[in-house]
This record gives structure tokens, C-alpha cells and sequence, in this order.
């Protein structure tokens, strides 16, 4: 039975799917085909975001801490992230081309501050809402109704602007809708039910940062093994967009049919990952899924054939569910309730230097040795991240009596 903030934390995270699926899985080719990026400009796009939530991170921390409710904070973030929107559907009354770039960057950058408050927030407002008890079946079940509600948007857009990739007014429209969804996000953020926490004096005071969660091995071992995995992961981010719009030529249909296919893998898939995670550990069964996500940039780079690389962004959506469940579950389990805000947030900033240089080295490892190379190099340390995450389980499996 489902509480009620369970209830509308899916509802609200239903309305945040929609925003992100009408939005940021375009900005790759609306930066290409509309605005003319460069493919170094392609990089910033993945760059940018962590940059700004590295800026953020620690402030955001601050706020939340001190904040008697992190609801309304959470919401007015979100608020100010989906108002960027607007600035990026004025972008292409800028006479210049070259500065409708730049200026897209910017908005970028500038949509991430609030974001990243945004983001820490809801990650610490969400673990006290619901119980550790129930996570693991809270987060599989919400993901998986979010992946339907993403599938059915997508391919919606998919079948509503299948011939109009190089349309300015057609992506003016997706951001207005996402627009749209932005703000239900913020009402229903706001539906929550928030007990005010009572500040003093004393918690006034809390110190920026509590260095004593290093002294807790399995979140430090955690840590090393989950930043190594996301760089890897997210080096070749950039790389996929350029292949796809540059090589490719993906139009705004099979960008929707990609993540259409990836979806129902996620939706299939996310069950049977909790199922597996409650048998064998969350550190195990996410070595199985970071094996998997590591043959995809192997795979894409075979064909150019449109059905062929649907069909591979298919089989990364089912490994792509246990990363995006097991992920965070591993870091609510590894950080200790005491210091738990101290511990994501160290875990959020961190990671935003690995998300900012990624995509950089993806992109140089691109223009010096060719696609392919770069796209079998990260497949390379895909693998050395998913063996790294089998030497932490290895490494506390005896204490806890764990077995392959």
C-alpha cells in the first residue's frame, strides 16, 4: 500500500519525466542542426551541467541543511531551472548563428545552478520520506511507472515531428511544453507532506562539511569504484551524440525511437534487477549491469543502420535500469544515516568534477584518433569500472556472508 507521499512523489516524478524527455534529449541535435554547434560545443553541453553543479553543490548543502523544510526550496529550484526554457525558445531571434551557440551554452550553464539545488534536495528529501525498508521496491516500482510515462512521450513526439528535425518551430514547441510540465512539477512538489524540522541554535551552526564520513570504508570504497564507473560512462556521452547526428543523420523520429526502445527495456528490466539486488546484493548484480552498459559503444560503432543501432540502444536500456536503480541504492545503503546529507552531497560534487571532464576527454580522444577508437576505448574502461565494483564486493562479501 503506498503512502501518500509515495503517491506523489511518482506523480511528480511522471510530470519531471516529460519535462526532461521534451527538452534535454533534444538539446544535442537542436544545438547541431538549428544552432550550428561545433563538435567541441557538442562536448559542452555534457560538460557544462556538472560544472555548474560542482559551483553549487556545497551551497546547496548549505541551504538544505539550515532549511527548516526542503520542499519549497526543492521547488522554487525547479521553478527557476524550467524558466531557462523560455530563453532557450527566444534563442533563435539572435541574428548570429555562432552566438546562438555560445548563447545556448550559457543557458545551459546558467539552468544547472538551480538544478543542482534542485537535485542534492530532492535526493536527501526523498530518502526521509520514505523508509529503508522500502526502497528498493519504492524506487524499482517509481522508475518503472516513470519509464512508461517517458516511452509514451517520447514516442509521441517520435510520431508528431517525425519530418520536422529541421524545424525551428518544432523544437520552440517541445521546450514549451516542457515548460508547461515544469510547472506541474513544481505544484506537485509542493503536494508533499513535509514535517518541519526544528532548527536551534546549534543546527544553525552545522559545519559546511563532516569529514568524518571517510572514516566508514564501505562509503569511500563505494565512492572510488562509482566515480571511476561514471567517467567512464559519461565519456562517451558526447561521442554518442555527435555519431548519431554527424554519421548517422538521426532526425528527431529516431532519436525518439532509440529511447522509445531503451524504455522498454527499462520497464521490462527494472523488476527483475530489484529481484536480482534482494538475492545477490546491489554491488553484485550492478557489476552484471556495468559489464553490460560497456559493450554498448563496442556495438554502436559496427553500423550505421538505423534499425541496427534501435536495437542496441535497446539492450542498453535493460542494463541502463540496473545502473539507474542500483546506483542510487547503493549510495543511500553505503552512507550512514548520521552524516547521510554530508555523504551525497560529497558524492554530488565529486562527481560533477568527473561529469565535467569526461565528456572533454571523450571529445579529445574523438578528434584524435576517430570515432571508432574513442568509442572502443570507453567500452575498455566501462569494463575496468565494472571490475573494480566486483573487487569492493569481493571486499566486504566474507564480512556480511555474501555469495556469487
Amino acid at each position: 500500500m503506498r503512502t501518500y507521499n509515495e503517491k506523489i512523489s511518482i506523480y511528480h516524478g511522471m510530470a519531471s519525466t516529460v519535462a526532461v524527455n521534451f527538452s534535454g534529449n533534444f538539446f544535442p541535435i537542436f544545438a547541431i542542426t538549428i544552432l550550428g554547434a561545433t563538435n567541441y560545443q557538442v562536448g559542452l553541453i555534457s560538460s557544462l551541467p556538472p560544472l555548474m553543479a560542482l559551483l553549487m553543490t556545497i551551497p546547496a548543502a548549505i541551504l538544505l541543511n539550515r532549511a527548516q523544510t526542503q520542499k519549497k526550496l526543492v521547488a522554487v529550484s525547479v521553478l527557476m531551472a524550467r524558466l531557462m526554457f523560455l530563453l532557450i525558445i527566444a534563442l533563435v531571434f539572435i541574428p548570429s548563428q555562432p552566438t546562438q551557440a555560445w548563447m545556448f551554452l550559457v543557458i545551459i550553464a546558467l539552468m544547472n545552478l538551480p538544478n543542482t539545488v534542485a537535485n542534492v534536495g530532492w535526493q536527501t528529501f526523498i530518502s526521509g520520506l520514505v523508509p529503508e525498508s522500502n526502497r528498493g521496491t519504492f524506487f524499482s516500482d517509481r522508475n518503472r511507472m516513470l519509464t512508461i510515462v517517458g516511452l509514451c512521450s517520447t514516442l509521441l513526439i517520435g510520431i508528431l515531428m517525425k519530418d520536422a528535425s529541421d524545424s525551428v518551430i518544432a523544437y520552440q514547441i517541445l521546450f514549451g511544453i516542457a515548460f508547461c510540465f515544469g510547472l506541474l512539477e513544481v505544484f506537485l512538489l509542493m503536494k508533499h507532506d513535509e514535517q518541519p524540522v526544528q532548527t536551534d541554535e546549534t543546527s544553525l551552526k552545522k559545519k559546511t562539511m563532516d569529514w568524518s564520513i571517510f572514516k566508514y570504508k564501505n562509503y569511500v570504497s563505494f565512492l572510488v569504484a562509482a566515480l571511476f564507473f561514471n567517467f567512464a560512462w559519461q565519456m562517451a556521452w558526447g561521442i554518442f551524440n555527435i555519431y548519431h547526428v554527424r554519421v548517422v543523420g538521426v532526425t528527431i523520429f529516431w532519436i525518439s525511437m532509440f529511447s522509445v526502445g531503451s524504455m522498454l527495456a527499462q520497464i521490462i528490466s527494472f523488476p527483475l534487477w530489484r529481484k536480482w539486488a534482494e538475492k545477490r546484493s546491489n554491488t553484485l548484480v550492478f557489476v552484471w549491469a556495468a559489464i553490460g552498459m560497456a559493450t554498448t559503444p563496442f556495438l554502436t560503432v559496427l553500423s550505421t543502420n538505423l534499425i541496427y543501432i534501435t536495437i542496441i540502444q535497446t539492450s542498453s536500456g535493460f542494463f541502463l535500469a540496473g545502473v539507474v536503480l542500483l546506483l542510487f541504492n547503493l549510495l543511500l545503503e553505503q552512507s550512514p544515516t548520521e552524516v547521510r546529507t554530508y555523504c551525497i552531497t560529497t558524492y554530488n560534487v565529486l562527481l560533477s568534477v568527473v561529469a565535467f571532464i569526461a565528456p572533454q576527454i571523450g571529445i579529445w580522444l574523438l578528434n584524435s584518433l576517430g570515432i571508432e577508437a574513442a568509442m572502443y576505448i570507453n567500452s575498455v574502461f566501462r569494463l575496468l569500472a565494472a571490475c573494480l565494483f566486483f573487487i569492493v564486493y569481493l571486499k566486504y562479501a566474507r564480512k556480511i556472508g555474501l555469495t556469487l
